[in-house]
């Protein structure tokens, strides 16, 4: 060692250095399918489209609504700005890995697994969110007001400390998000097969999360069940924190109780992971 080694000081270890690597090559390269996302944007608008016309008509009967139209046309836009953070599909990659046998590299990495695949459905969702979100949003937000269509607008937050809460929200969405999916792969390792929760997640993440309906518009009855549900923390918290039907005052317990099912739903997944590596049979060997 050379005088000049020795004198180098010693970097400190840092456990979560292989996380960030992973998170960030992974986001860079989902920021590559552009063409997708493109297609995306076009397929978003056009649906967003329909469900503000439905609002139109519905609110054109003056049945009294528990939001205003203009809150519920925001709600609207940010579901289809945002809907990419929807851990409503799975990685086909990591199904294929688990399927082909080829997660036995995966296991004999020197890192937790877990944390593997929940930073990558990280970086998998925000890639996608990111290249469709400020496309919508600008449409949404800047050329609808400047072609006369200031009704069917997305408005600004409500205040500076829902725009604030809102963001806040949304990390806690994100991580529920990455949590949900990553339950989903740690289930392909006890099967042979995705297809059942493939087919059985976009029913309920779509409902229970308010993308499709929000939640204040169901009966009174089944609104308490919405509520305790992790889904709803998705979508329907933080776009109504956005635009202040939940107010600032009762955003926190709404975050907190985000946050707790996400550390809920880890501490399931890390359980379910343990004995699924230790029950795995790798195919052909």
């Amino acid at each position: 060692m050379s005088a000049s080694e020795a004198r180098r000081p010693c970097r400190p270890y840092q456990p979560y250095r292989p996380y960030r690597a992973l998170l960030s090559a992974r986001f860079r390269m989902m920021l590559q399918y552009r063409a997708a996302a493109l297609a995306g944007v076009a397929t978003q608008f056009f649906w967003g489209a329909i469900y503000v016309m439905i609002y139109e008509a519905f609110y054109s009967l003056g049945v009294p609504a528990p939001m205003s139209f203009e809150a519920t046309i925001t709600y609207v836009w940010l579901g289809q700005a945002l809907l990419a953070l929807q851990p409503w599909n799975h990685d086909k990659e990591i199904e294929e890995m688990i399927r082909r046998g080829h997660v036995a590299y995966e296991l004999v990495r020197p890192l937790d697994l877990y944390g593997l695949w929940f930073v990558r459905a990280v970086a998998w969702r925000t890639a996608g969110a990111s290249l469709r979100f400020l496309p919508i949003v600008f449409v949404a937000g800047f050329v609808l007001p400047g072609l006369g269509a200031e009704r069917w607008a997305l408005l600004p937050p409500d205040s500076g400390g829902a725009a604030l809460l809102f963001v806040v929200s949304l990390i806690a969405a994100v991580a529920l998000g990455a949590a949900i999916t990553t339950l989903v792969h740690v289930s392909l390792l006890f099967t042979l097969s995705g297809e059942g929760i493939t087919r059985l997640m976009p029913t309920v993440v779509i409902l229970f999360s308010g993308m499709i309906i929000p939640i204040p518009f169901f009966p009174d009855w089944i609104q308490p069940l919405f509520e305790w549900l992790p889904f709803r923390g998705l979508a329907d918290v933080p776009f109504r924190i956005y635009n202040g039907h939940i107010p600032v005052a009762d955003a926190f317990g709404e975050i907190a109780l985000v946050a707790a099912w996400t550390g809920l739903l880890m501490g399931l997944g890390r359980v379910l992971m343990a004995r699924g590596t230790r029950r795995l049979v790798v195919q052909g060997g």
